[in-house]
């Protein structure tokens, strides 16, 4: 079973790296992007479990150490 977990910042947080990001587009001559928010993304296989005690228990692993609960967001996907 494999996980996917896509962490980003809250709304309303100011993201550096987004606007370093976008300026360098910028610069690149790609005038059409309004903003850029960067993120994270994680795979992780997991051993043979349940899908929704596999979500449950990568929510927890987000909660606790991928994710940082106070300035940013997750959202998990369990696939087989």
């Amino acid at each position: 079973m494999k996980a996917k977990v896509y962490i980003t910042l809250k709304p309303g947080l100011l993201d550096a790296q987004g606007k370093t990001v976008k300026s360098a587009l910028d610069s690149l001559g790609f005038k059409g992007v309004r903003e850029v928010r960067m993120g994270k993304y994680i795979e992780l296989d997991l051993n043979g479990a349940k899908a929704a005690t596999a979500k449950k228990e990568v929510e927890r692993m987000c909660a606790k150490l991928l994710a940082n609960p106070i300035i940013e967001n997750y959202h998990v996907e369990v696939e087989r």
